[in-house]
């Protein structure tokens, strides 16, 4: 028998207990509708901080009726679980319980909520507004995480799984009053692994009747996303038609400028730069600011400026050209 606890790694541990993916998916309906957390393997995990047997804790005080103490415990989660931008295993296990509480607990917090939940279930973006980073969801596969030595993607695939497990809690939320609730829940819903055309249909009906700028953008941003990772051929041309009919809103042209560029190798047209430079843009900067997609990109006020530059000064990305649906869905 081989004593080298690292030999096969990580194909050994796939499928064990220190597989996040194996954990998650084990969790029964009704454990996670109880909200049972006892029978929830968190030992098995760190997070950034501490012993994953914390985290129980802070989501059952975050679902409680305290507001005050429910944002606390919802800010040390974004602090254990999301650390520097990074995502950590024990967070996916979470997932499933965030989601419940995100639907059902303070409507002051769901959108933060739902916030964390996006981000647990993708890689590591500070500031990579280009063409092949905007949408990127999967890390590297030897990426790991410092306190558990797990790969970061399987706790990615994991998070993902978690969030297509419970589409039912997630569509009705793009109905909802709130827009940034809206726009978040397009970004959680752009991490679905799984019925992919019922998720885009509803992305679709929704920007349909979206009248807020930033939750267009970000509705049209997931829409691409998906079809970035699912290889819809018709995506680019759809984008295409969005930005380059001067008869659409402003807002939803720019948003379909920066996802046609993420969806095809082909250089920004004279007709697109001339879209996204013109100066009448800049007043959009603080407008979309809210998008999730743009939040890391820059400075408050910057993002948009900063990722259109991005997208517009570089060259056609090699990681675009050797695949331009950015190697497929993580799980």
């Amino acid at each position: 028998m081989d004593d080298d606890p690292w030999a096969g790694w990580p194909e050994r541990w796939a499928g064990t207990d220190c597989d996040v993916r194996t954990a998650v998916g084990a969790i029964p309906p009704e454990v996670k509708d109880g909200f049972r957390y006892d029978e929830v393997p968190w030992h098995r995990f760190r997070h950034f901080y501490g012993p994953g047997e914390e985290i129980p804790g802070l989501l059952a005080t975050l679902a409680s009726g305290d507001t005050e103490a429910a944002d606390r415990a919802l800010r040390q989660l974004w602090t254990n679980l999301h650390h520097q931008g990074g995502t950590i295993a024990v967070g996916a296990l979470a997932i499933p319980f965030l989601l419940r509480i995100a639907t059902t607990g303070h409507p002051g917090l769901r959108a933060q909520t739902l916030h964390l939940v996006a981000e647990i279930g993708r890689c590591q973006h500070m500031g990579d507004g280009s063409r092949e980073g905007l949408l990127q969801v999967a890390e590297e596969p030897l990426m790991v995480e410092g306190s558990t030595m797990c790969p970061v993607d399987w706790t990615i695939q994991a998070a993902r799984r978690a969030v297509t497990d419970d589409l039912l809690l997630l569509l009705p939320l793009l109905d909802g009053p709130d827009p940034e609730v809206r726009s978040m829940t397009a970004y959680v819903l752009a991490a679905a692994t799984d019925e992919i055309p019922r998720v885009s249909s509803a992305l679709r009906f929704r920007l349909a009747n979206e009248d807020d700028a930033a939750v267009r953008v970000s509705l049209i941003l997931a829409i691409a996303q998906l079809a970035r990772e699912h290889q819809d051929d018709h995506a680019p041309r759809w984008t295409r038609d969005l930005w380059s009919d001067p008869g659409r809103p402003p807002e939803i042209r720019i948003g379909a400028g920066l996802a046609w560029l993420c969806l095809v190798t082909d250089p920004a047209t004279d007709e697109l730069r001339a879209l996204l430079t013109d100066p009448g843009i800049r007043r959009y900067d603080d407008l979309l600011q809210s998008v999730p997609w743009l939040t890391w990109c820059d400075a408050p006020g910057f993002a948009l400026r900063s990722c259109i530059d991005e997208m517009l000064a570089a060259k056609v990305p090699a990681a675009v050209l050797d695949d331009p649906w950015g190697g497929g869905p993580s799980s």
